[in-house]
């Protein structure tokens, strides 16, 4: 399947991202938005360097000035491009497998919208080429990085995180000594864990038993506060508290959002219904899944204390928040402010990471996927759930008595007895989502592993 736009981005496998193919998109994107200056990102996947180096080459020769960041995470690119009022491409497949990549486009104002992939796969479609001036520019700015560090450092005060001793998951994260170096800014101690010179894929919303137990071990072997890490292109967040659990993304934005003082909230359905209880919070809107729809909620919330977070932990700050110092909006999906707000916010409170999360409403959410799935079958697996009510209410039985459905994204169906399952494939990946929510967490976690077997069943 050639590549296409998912929930964020273009992804394909690598095999198709051919030079040609890369070039075509950087033409149809240059061609959308006519810029004077490129700036350009890449992750740490063995296929990144030369997708990157395509860009480069190809934007200069339409007369673009590039700026070159080279390694480091997505948020930092668009902290960096957003400040220079210029568009930026970064070259990442974030949490899917190394044999896939892909490309993630910004305006000068942060993330395309899907009307800007529209135009965009309109102008591919019809190979525009886009000319500039005679000869565009090349420039490498490794200090990019550097003042996405400083802003963190900045506004939480060189002693956020004094006397905490966190562990680093470094794996193959893009932003694996951003993060060190922002601990260490901050005053904490830190273990670096897992050093991989070999791409790992890991998914913070999906993390595997096998990883799972390794984060619980180090957490009991290095005496740990807490273990961060992020997913490949470090617009996903992973934190565990003091016992080596992972606290689900969308429990990072609650906390992350209390911490800001943010009046609304905009999160996806697929979200734990958290949000929607706490009193904090004036106005919650829920919308589909993917940033794009994240960010076109935040423009419509009725106060200008927005903030945006996905279930995947990714946030967006709509908003200047005062913390020790001023923090500017920065809306795209961020891996270190939900890491760090819930962090300062246990320090300062005395509690530890898991007392923090226990104090708010008891709702637990559960997720997994299914891998390498069959798009066709899947399609038609999902269109009868939704369509048919014998089909629908055969397969939901043995789960409850359904009360209510919700296709905002997929299917959610609401049991009478509170809990939730919600099914979607994946927009960017051969992968089929199941989300869980109930009152405990065992519930949770049972709910998606039966409904695992019997989605494989189907889309396989």
């Amino acid at each position: 399947m050639a590549p296409k736009f998912g929930t964020s981005g273009l992804r394909g496998l690598v095999t198709e991202l051919t030079d040609e193919l890369v070039a075509d998109y950087v033409h149809a994107f240059l061609s959308t938005v006519k810029p004077d200056t490129l700036y350009v990102g890449q992750d740490l996947r063995p296929s990144s360097p030369r997708i990157a180096e395509t860009i480069c080459a190809t934007a200069r020769a339409a007369g673009v000035d590039v700026i070159d960041c080279g390694a480091l995470g997505t948020p930092a690119l668009a902290l960096s491009s957003m400040a220079a009022k210029a568009p930026a491409i970064m070259v990442t497949g974030s949490h899917i497998p190394a044999d896939r990549n892909g490309l993630k486009f910004y305006l000068a104002d942060g993330e395309v919208s899907k009307t800007d992939e529209a135009a965009i796969n309109a102008a591919y479609a019809q190979k525009s080429r886009y000319e500039g001036k005679a000869s565009g520019t090349y420039q490498e700015a490794p200090e990019a990085e550097t003042v996405y560090i400083a802003r963190y450092i900045d506004a939480f005060g060189p002693d956020a995180l004094k006397g905490l001793k966190i562990g680093v998951y470094r794996h193959s994260s893009v932003a694996r000594d951003t993060m060190e170096a922002i601990f260490t800014g901050l005053g904490a101690d830190i273990v670096p864990l897992a050093h991989s010179d070999t791409f790992i894929p890991v998914d913070t919303e999906a993390v595997d038993p096998e990883t799972r137990e390794k984060l619980r071990a180090w957490c009991q072997d290095n005496h740990l506060d807490a273990i961060a890490s992020t997913d490949g292109d470090a617009d996903r967040p992973m934190l565990t508290d003091e016992t080596g659990k992972v606290i689900p993304g969308d429990i990072l934005g609650v906390l992350s959002a209390q911490v800001l003082g943010a009046n609304s909230v905009v999160t996806p359905v697929s979200s734990n219904d958290m949000v929607r209880r706490l009193p904090e919070f004036d106005e919650v809107i829920l919308t589909k899944i993917g940033s794009p729809f994240v960010i076109a909620g935040m423009a419509e919330a009725k106060h200008p204390e927005v903030v945006g977070f996905e279930a995947n932990g990714g946030f967006l700050l709509g908003f200047e928040a005062m913390l020790k110092a001023p923090l500017s909006p920065l809306p795209t999906r961020d891996c270190i402010l939900p890491i760090l707000a819930p962090l300062v916010a246990a320090k300062q409170a005395g509690q530890s990471l898991s007392q923090r999360v226990a104090a708010l409403p008891p709702c637990f959410t559960a997720a997994d996927r299914v891998q390498e799935i069959d798009r066709d079958k899947a399609k038609v697996f999902l269109d009868g759930l939704i369509t048919d009510n014998d089909t629908r209410a055969t397969f939901f039985a043995p789960f409850g008595t359904i009360a209510a459905m919700d296709l905002t994204d997929g299917l959610r169906v609401d049991f009478d007895s509170g809990d939730v399952l919600h099914l979607r494939p994946s927009g960017n990946a051969p992968e089929f989502r199941i989300y869980a929510q109930a009152q405990s967490e065992d519930q949770a976690l049972s709910l998606v592993k039966a409904a695992y077997q019997d989605v494989a069943k189907a889309v396989l």
